[in-house]
């Protein structure tokens, strides 16, 4: 047997031992910061690199260096740096550029802690200057690349000769040993910092003319959106679409400005004709419309408003009717076939009191041999017109009654018949009878 007094020493000094080190782990400890880079200046958009020495004099662990830029009292800008061991550890901070943020002094916090929460800190004045760039560069969206010269202070001009819409982000030079290539694009209907995004410049006709950018305030131009109807601006979607509310009268003369290549566009037979003198009248009964220019198709789209809602069929059979299904689609069903897609409804033509058209040329806007579209009271699902509220006495197409091949309502090509490619034909759907009356013709023209 052990003498149970030595086993009481060694106990004693177990215990002695071990509540030491928790003493130790439990000591705050004293980092130490030993920065060795001289923070002179900077510029907006640089990328600060800095090196600093760190230890704790009290041998405790440490953790994380940090550094933090404040503009004003806001944290605008951190790095952090893990510190395994002792010794000079090298990082870079970014200097954040924003729109009309004036030179001045930034504030950078250099903060050291240990393993024990232990923190050192040493604060640094910053002054701080906006790049005064040479020149700066618009990208386009087809890459093509525009020169902008400096025209004055963050004055950046590029005059040549441009197509009426040129959308592109434009880019910087790195400016001075720290700097970086900025990007200014668009976000939110406005330029914003770090965005490659389109901006959509435009101007009232192609050829010579100037494009303008100020990196202080991020002022732009031109934005002359050329897109007029009737001498209103139409309002942007997006890149390639641009709508407008009017109100229209029949046979009103529409005058379409801004657009390039207009001949080419496909002009909705329903909705516009052309005079003698190759002018559009408007064809429809007046009332409140929206037209949508869709760039990518090249056509309008028209749909009738009430107020500025898209309209919808009433009680007493005023208002719009829709068309969603298979087989139809403008300007062409290769190209744009609206399907069960609710959003790509079209709107019929209201050309009179209770009286709706649509005009449709067969292997074109209608397939030839297989259709199953049917009219609806609104552009999504809803109300809609079953058999039991429409008919129609036409030996070409047929309303659907749940057993002829068509669900009740849905239009069909009558069996052993087909549209002739190339034919123009108009279907019209007549209310005036009333909602549950609806009669259906279809002429050939």
């Amino acid at each position: 047997m052990k003498n149970p007094i030595i086993t009481l020493f060694l106990l004693a000094g177990f215990l002695a031992m071990n509540a030491c080190k928790k003493e130790e782990q439990k000591a705050p400890g004293n980092p130490v910061l030993n920065t060795k880079t001289e923070f002179a200046s900077a510029y907006f958009g640089d990328s600060l690199q800095f090196t600093v020495g760190v230890s704790d004099d009290a041998r405790i662990p440490l953790s994380t260096l940090k550094a933090r830029l404040y503009y004003s009292d806001e944290l605008v800008s951190e790095t952090v740096i893990r510190t395994k061991a002792e010794g000079d550890y090298t990082g870079k901070i970014y200097i954040p550029y924003y729109a009309d943020v004036p030179n001045g002094t930034a504030t950078l916090k250099l903060v050291l802690q240990n393993i024990n929460f232990t923190i050192r800190e040493e604060t640094y004045e910053l002054p701080l200057e906006r790049p005064d760039y040479p020149y700066v560069t618009l990208v386009a969206a087809d890459d093509t690349e525009y020169r902008m010269e400096r025209t004055g202070l963050y004055m950046y001009t590029a005059s040549t000769s441009f197509p009426a819409k040129v959308n592109g982000y434009i880019k910087t030079p790195a400016y001075g040993q720290n700097g970086n290539e900025l990007t200014f694009g668009w976000v939110e209907n406005a330029i914003k910092e770090g965005s490659t995004s389109n901006i959509p410049f435009s101007n009232a006709f192609s050829g010579n003319y100037s494009i303008t950018f100020n990196t202080l305030n991020y002022e732009a131009s031109p934005f002359i959106i050329a897109y007029a109807i009737n001498q209103t601006v139409m309002d942007r979607v997006d890149d390639n679409t641009y709508q407008v509310d009017l109100a229209l009268n029949h046979e009103e003369p529409v005058v379409i400005d801004g657009f390039e290549d207009l001949d080419a566009w496909w002009i909705d037979p329903d909705y516009f004709a052309r005079d003698a003198s190759g002018n559009l009248l408007f064809q429809p009964k007046a009332g409140n419309y929206r037209i949508t220019a869709d760039f990518n198709r090249e056509y309008f789209i028209v749909e009738a408003l009430n107020g500025s809602d898209l309209a919808t069929l009433q009680t007493d059979g005023s208002g719009a009717v829709w068309i969603i299904g298979e087989g139809i689609g403008k300007p062409s069903v290769a190209t744009n076939a609206v399907g069960w897609t609710t959003e790509k409804a079209l709107c019929m033509a209201p050309v009179a009191d209770k009286t709706y058209q649509i005009t449709v040329v067969a292997g074109t806007t209608v397939t030839s041999d297989n259709i199953n579209f049917k009219f609806f009271h609104q552009k999504g699902w809803g109300g809609e017109f079953t058999n039991a509220a429409l008919s129609t006495t036409s030996d070409l197409i047929f309303v659907g009654d749940g057993s002829n091949g068509r669900d009740p309502g849905n239009l069909g090509i009558a069996e052993g018949q087909t549209l002739e490619v190339g034919a123009t034909y108009v279907l019209t759907l007549d209310l005036t009878g009333g909602n549950d009356q609806a009669v259906l013709t279809v002429e050939k023209k």
